[in-house]
């Protein structure tokens, strides 16, 4: 980062605490929350800002309130247009209706359902446009020009990235310890707003954006490469194959190192956030605690802040990612026995992991593999156990009773 800033920004300190009061009782103010057990898992003390807990449930509730509220009366009257992943799109559909401004929402039609079905909750007309936020965005565009509606940016507006740069302010008033931030980044509106914020408030602080390794978009940007990106990431709300023109200014300027992330680190993370927090981050809100799994000594012993910054996550999904976290830490299991097909066998096989005290989760019972003897029967069982070494000795137990599994 240079040592001063070789252009004026389009977003100040001023810009944000003005922002600051027209959110002041409109919207909540999130607990930034210390968590004892993320500290001593990545080595660094974890902060973590709750914006999950906006009504929405994402923090996109902060620029688009601040950018409806400046719009003039006519643009008000005729209404705005969204293009969205969809926690802007709630955000903008949420606040319009409270503004009684007409609201029409672009959604990528791969946008999780219940974020569609919440925007339209809100009152919000939904169209269903793309495959990706980029392609959602430019029917937004030509629909809005259309019917004469107003365009609230998701990003790349200086208005809804002073607006999310309240986060900062908030919580350096916590904390004013904090030395480093972990941001998400799609299209950089919350980190160019959080950026300017909290260099100008603390300049030695340093600021850390975190994409998806699938769209390190602000990544390549800020290097001057066009890296190849797409993929179905868990965090859909960051896969953004383009930054916007104000967002990588800041970022040039006041972003300190942006790190990527694997799916495996999005999901732990998620689960993490579950387990020990007791709250729900969707792939992007999970971001940057993934960061702190991926790249832990880029952190240790630094007072990191994190910001969950939504929680919209369709529960199959959620279902989904708890699931292979069972399976990732061997705590769901499935083995193979074969034996004689003779009555009280499965039983007996029950029995055994009974009493080892671990759980039967499914059974499937096959009698006509060609691999198994004629008076054979093969099972493929399912069961749930504590952790590895648990699977291990219910193995072990199963062996010794004559019928060793075969891991699955």
């Amino acid at each position: 980062m240079p040592d001063t800033l070789t252009s004026p920004l389009p977003v100040t300190l001023a810009d944000i605490q003005a922002a600051a009061k027209v959110l002041e009782g409109q919207i909540e103010r999130t607990e930034l929350a210390h968590s004892k057990t993320l500290s001593a898992i990545t080595g660094a003390q974890v902060w973590v800002k709750l914006e999950n807990r906006q009504f929405t449930a994402a923090f996109k509730e902060r620029g688009a309130l601040n950018k409806l509220v400046k719009l003039s009366d006519k643009e008000k009257k005729a209404g705005v247009i969204a293009a969205s992943a969809g926690n802007h799109a709630q955000g903008v559909a949420y606040h319009a209706r409270r503004l009684g401004i007409p609201a029409t929402i672009v959604m990528a039609e791969t946008t999780p359902f219940n974020k569609v079905e919440h925007t339209r909750d809100h009152g919000a007309r939904v169209v269903l446009e793309g495959m990706i936020f980029d392609e959602a965005k430019e029917y937004a565009l030509k629909l809005g020009e259309k019917e004469g509606l107003t365009f609230i940016h998701p990003f790349d507006d200086a208005d809804i990235i002073a607006g999310q740069g309240t986060i900062a302010v908030e919580m350096l008033a916590d904390n004013p310890y904090l030395d480093t931030l972990v941001v998400p980044i799609g299209g950089g509106g919350l980190i160019s707003g959080i950026a300017v914020a909290a260099k100008a408030l603390k300049p030695d602080i340093k600021i850390i954006g975190v994409e998806a390794a699938m769209y390190p978009c602000m990544h390549a940007a800020l290097r001057g490469k066009s890296p190849k990106m797409g993929g179905a990431t868990i965090a859909e709300g960051i896969a953004v194959k383009e930054v916007g023109q104000l967002t990588r200014l800041i970022a040039q300027e006041l972003v300190d190192d942006i790190v990527l992330v694997e799916e495996e680190h999005l999901e732990r993370a998620i689960t993490l956030f579950v387990e020990v927090e007791k709250t729900i981050a969707e792939g992007a809100g999970a971001a940057g605690l993934a960061a702190l799994l991926a790249h832990p000594s880029r952190f240790y012993g630094r007072n990191v802040g994190l910001v969950l910054c939504g929680g919209n996550i369709d529960t199959r999904l959620l279902a989904s990612v708890l699931t292979r976290a069972l399976v990732r830490e061997n705590r769901l299991a499935r083995i193979r026995i074969v034996g004689d097909d003779r009555p009280g066998l499965l039983a007996l096989v029950s029995k055994i992991i009974g009493d080892q005290g671990a759980n039967i989760m499914e059974v499937a019972h096959n009698r006509i593999a060609l691999d198994v003897p004629a008076k054979g029967a093969e099972f493929d069982i399912l069961m749930e156990t504590r952790d590895s070494q648990h699977t291990q000795e219910v193995i072990d137990a199963l062996a010794q009773a004559g019928y060793p599994p075969r891991a699955i």
